[in-house]
């Protein structure tokens, strides 16, 4: 199209309006920035000096088709080069959207994996703070029936046998509340009641009636239910103590006078329970507590600040702690 063009300027000069069309498909044609550039000049130079041979080399018509020719080559390039650019910033965009795409769903990966784990972890704690606690019990409380097999052993087999059957139907469904508001102080009286029966330990429970939110509720009847499990199982004591009060902060506290710790520490990681009731505590800004008693036993201490900011906190984990199990009554 160029030496077309050439020979219609050397015939006719007014062709030169053609670079209009002839200009374009350079630039849409070139496989690159520089091939156009180049071509673009080229063309240019032939344009020239065809413009040059219709007025037979004289000065004044190589001026004019030069002239003529580098302010059409002139616009072409700097038109050429914006529109490439622009095109170079689509492509640029377009990969980093590519890239962003990619990114967003590598990070929703990671988190349904985050959240798988997390899930995992939730049934574990879960699994050990109820069922495995109720399982320990009914295991217990078969050893004493097959020593002695009174009524009474057994219908407290039944009765732990049919809690645990409560507990794991809640498991299942995932949709059991956490103890109603108020009714913490009532839940724990409850659960020191039916220890006392299961162990014929002495059980004194004293607990505020006041009123905590909810997720702050399951921690701590999970961390009491936990404690009594480890006094059962470690302490050898013949006498426990649960207190709740609540002030600026819920403090929960067991003590026994049993054997102590002998040396055991919470970081020890020796179990899942102290471990677990750990993570539970944490979730609410709270913190954990266990050490020997100032003169027998072991001193068990849990406690959740109530300010606004720990407020904050637990309703960030709200989600993670809705799955609780219900308290059940006797």
């Amino acid at each position: 199209m160029i030496s077309l063009l050439a020979v219609g300027v050397a015939i006719e000069p007014n062709m030169l309006l053609l670079q209009t069309l002839v200009l374009p498909l350079i630039w849409m044609t070139s496989r690159s920035t520089l091939q156009a550039v180049l071509v673009t000049v080229g063309n240019g130079v032939v344009l020239g000096l065809a413009y040059g041979y219709w007025g037979d080399f004289t000065a004044d018509a190589l001026s004019t088709g030069f002239l003529s020719s580098g302010l059409s080559t002139a616009f072409s390039l700097a038109l050429g080069l914006w529109i490439t650019r622009i095109a170079e910033w689509g492509v640029e965009r377009q990969n980093l959207l590519a890239d962003l795409t990619d990114a967003q769903a590598g990070l929703e990966t990671a988190s349904r994996e985050a959240g798988a784990i997390e899930e995992r972890a939730r049934l574990a704690r879960d699994v050990h703070d109820t069922i495995a606690q109720s399982l320990a019990s009914i295991v217990m409380l078969a050893e004493r029936a097959r020593l002695d097999g009174s009524p009474a052993a057994i219908e407290l087999i039944e009765s732990a046998a049919r809690e645990a059957l409560v507990e794991a139907r809640a498991l299942v469904a995932v949709t059991s509340p956490a103890p109603s508001a108020g009714s913490l102080g009532d839940a724990l009286r409850r659960l020191g009641a039916r220890f006392a029966r299961e162990t014929g330990m002495r059980v004194d429970v004293s607990a505020s009636d006041a009123v905590l939110a909810r997720d702050v509720q399951v921690v701590l009847l999970r961390c009491a239910q936990e404690g009594l499990a480890n006094v059962r199982k470690h302490s050898g004591a013949a006498s426990t103590r649960v207190t709740l009060a609540i002030t600026d902060s819920a403090e929960l506290r067991i003590r026994d006078d049993g054997r102590g710790l002998g040396g055991v520490s919470i970081d020890d990681d020796r179990g899942f329970g102290l471990a677990g009731m750990r993570e539970r505590v944490s979730l609410v800004g709270g913190t954990l507590t266990v050490a020997d008693g100032t003169q027998a036993g072991t001193d068990l201490t849990v406690r959740i600040p109530l300010h606004a900011e720990a407020a904050t906190v637990a309703e960030s984990v709200a989600e993670s702690t809705a799955e609780a199990e219900k308290e059940t009554t006797p």
